[in-house]
């Protein structure tokens, strides 16, 4: 079957008891047990498994090719994998333009407990070959990369590590209706499942999806230990939005293009990036915080991938934690997320707003 129809059957099996065709929401706890120590399939305690998260976890595993395991957050997915692969004295080799989340955990939390870490260029990948050491355990691909929207060679990029580490990929920004990590080689793809893949910016969530049946039996070890689980309703909603994922993900690069359309001729705008699919737009301006502040279509916050447009700043908003390091961004980079409005609205939103301040 190709991708959009398995994007509307995946995880979901009508409901054994009744037979409905979307399965129930799990809202509970807790699960009877009919003897001690006996339960149905993984079902004993809601931390540990539950019915529509794993629902869920099928669906994700499916349109990524793997076996996946959800989370409360993409943060608490990141946290997850790292703490499932490396341990104290690992080495990490991480892009010089990586989300600000990740760069927090990795800098500020993880560096505690013994892990070390080398920020690398990974569009060139004699930069990443010239990092790796005997300790480096796991190596770190954005693409595109949050915010500056760079573009690598996935393929090039896993072979250039000759499976000498562990290579994960945070494919929040494609989704798998554009690129699928696993397939060229890949062994972990990670979620932000708040952006894309739920798409109605009414959730918070993260997933990881592995390749190695041994892996993902440790992720889900650190699942159940550490318990940053999302709710049922949660992974509801997220269910539901992926059925619809390969429509929104078109709407959305549509969207871009006409935008990018207009921002490549617009008066001071430069460095205009988008990876041609997806609805990620960034470009510089001088005056960065004045056009975010007089949209209003997009709306100004944090986050991105809902069906709504949003604009942010990302050197004053989602990226301080990297300021001062090798990942920093510059102050005057505008960050788009094109929602699935019509096209021509956003761009006269986005004329006027950058009109408006010459």
């Amino acid at each position: 079957m190709n991708f959009a129809t398995r994007a509307v059957h995946a995880g979901l099996e009508p409901d054994p008891t009744f037979r409905s065709v979307i399965p129930a929401i799990h809202q509970t706890s807790t699960f009877a047990q009919p003897a001690v120590g006996e339960f149905v399939e993984d079902f004993d305690y809601a931390r540990s498994a539950n019915p529509t998260r794993a629902a869920l976890e099928s669906a994700l595993g499916e349109l990524e090719g793997g076996l996946a395991s959800s989370f409360s957050s993409g943060m608490a997915a990141t946290h997850a994998l790292l703490s499932a692969v490396c341990a104290a004295g690992d080495h990490l080799v991480l892009p010089n333009d990586l989300y600000g989340g990740t760069y927090r955990l990795v800098d500020k939390v993880l560096t505690r407990f013994g892990l070390t870490y080398t920020l690398v260029d990974q569009a060139d990948p004699g930069a990443i070959v010239a990092a790796l050491t005997e300790k480096t355990r796991l190596v770190w691909i954005e693409s595109p990369t949050n915010p500056l929207l760079n573009v690598v060679d996935l393929r090039e990029e896993i072979a250039t590590v000759g499976g000498r580490a562990f290579v994960a990929v945070d494919n929040t920004f494609a989704t798998p209706v554009n690129q699928r990590p696993l397939e060229l080689g890949a062994d972990a793809v990670v979620h932000s499942v708040t952006k894309y893949l739920g798409g109605h910016s009414d959730t918070v969530g993260g997933a990881v999806i592995v390749k190695d049946p041994a892996v993902h039996e440790q992720v889900r070890f650190i699942q159940n230990s550490v318990g940053a689980v999302p709710g049922p309703f949660d992974c509801f909603l997220v269910h539901r939005g992926l059925r619809t994922l390969h429509l929104r993900m078109a709407a959305h690069a549509a969207s871009a293009e006409a935008v990018v359309g207009f921002l490549k001729s617009a008066p001071a705008v430069e460095d205009v990036r988008w990876p041609g699919f997806s609805g990620m737009v960034s470009f510089r301006h001088p005056d960065a915080i004045g056009i975010a502040q007089r949209t209003r279509l997009f709306t100004l916050a944090e986050s991105l991938g809902g069906v709504e447009s949003l604009i942010e700043v990302p050197q004053a908003m989602t990226h301080q934690s990297v300021e001062g390091s090798d990942a920093a961004v510059p102050a005057d980079l505008v960050r788009l997320s094109c929602g699935v409005e019509a096209p021509e609205d956003l761009v006269a939103d986005l004329r006027r707003a950058i009109g408006a301040g010459a």
